[in-house]
């Protein structure tokens, strides 16, 4: 299927920036490209559920920031790449149409969905409650957090206070985990978690490499690719925590939440689903059926 690629203005400039100090290519060099199933067929029912405007433009719009590999993340072209690309084009065959994306900050995807300007955001949005008030989820895989420090260190989650722990910009681990950890450090006398944000998971991954951040905390799926691909410099810590579930946003209220749905449904039904996810050894946290805003606080 033909991919036709946009990146705004700005994002574009942060890309370029990005460019001469990461590596987001697979990781830091672990993660190899997937390959999309072929010969996808679209979905009658599916189709029939878009609303009118997004079935005769022939194109879903969709965003992702491209820097959370093995999920997403860009190819040696600057495309984006990665299983959560995969199967979100996956979609766009069941659906008819040809999948337009752009990739964009992690923070501006859910705001352009509000206003109308993509239909779908693929870039391993936790459904939460919070985010539930301005778009919907589509659901499609149940994944926890997990922290990773330097191999050798003696570093535990559940006792970081004082500790300097990266972390991405806007992710649940940035707005709730980490704060929640500080908070309760500072309740209790102890030193504050100093949190480290950088835009991309390659930067929270080197910070650690090179001793910027005693650890970091990202979603396990992402965790155990960046461990898989330092060559036994990280190492797992603690135990996986707070399973819940991934989901496609969409523009809330809109009708294209059911479409997606239905969509997804299809690629479970025929097995595509499943395919995807082993590939990337990620069929653990595969769901049994498609839903929509099941994520809880």
């Amino acid at each position: 299927m033909k991919i036709r690629y946009a990146i705004p203005a700005l994002a574009a400039a942060a890309a370029l920036a990005l460019a001469g100090c990461t590596n987001t290519e697979g990781g830091n060099g672990g993660t190899t490209e997937p390959a999309a199933p072929e010969g996808i067929q679209a979905d009658s029912a599916a189709v029939a559920l878009l609303p009118a405007e997004v079935k005769d433009s022939g194109a879903l719009r969709l965003g992702t920031d491209a820097e959370y590999p093995p999920n997403e993340y860009k190819d040696a072209n600057g495309d984006p790449t990665g299983w959560g690309v995969t199967l979100a084009e996956a979609v766009s065959s069941k659906l008819g149409l040809e999948p337009e994306w752009e990739i964009l900050g992690f923070d501006s995807i859910l705001p352009r969905i509000e206003e109308g300007a993509l239909d779908v955001g693929a870039s391993s949005f936790t459904d939460n409650v919070e985010r539930q008030k301005t778009v919907d989820f589509v659901n499609y895989l149940n994944a926890g957090s997990q922290w990773a420090a330097a191999a050798g260190a003696t570093v535990d989650p559940e006792n970081a206070c004082g500790l300097t722990v990266a972390v991405q910009q806007g992710t649940v681990q940035h707005t709730d985990e980490l704060p929640a950890r500080s908070d309760a450090c500072v309740e209790a006398g102890e030193d504050a978690i100093e949190i480290l944000p950088f835009d991309g998971q390659p930067e929270v991954t080197n910070a650690v490499v090179n001793g910027q951040a005693d650890a970091f905390s990202a979603d396990s799926p992402v965790t155990g690719d960046a461990v898989a691909s330092t060559d036994g410099q990280l190492e797992l810590v603690g135990e996986l925590f707070d399973a819940a579930p991934y989901g496609f946003a969409v523009q809330k209220d809109s009708g294209m939440a059911e479409a997606v749905q239905a969509a997804l449904q299809s690629l479970i039904d025929d097995g595509t689903y499943l395919e995807i996810l082993t590939a990337a050894g990620i069929e653990s946290g595969a769901v049994e059926s498609a839903t929509i805003n099941v994520g809880a606080e």
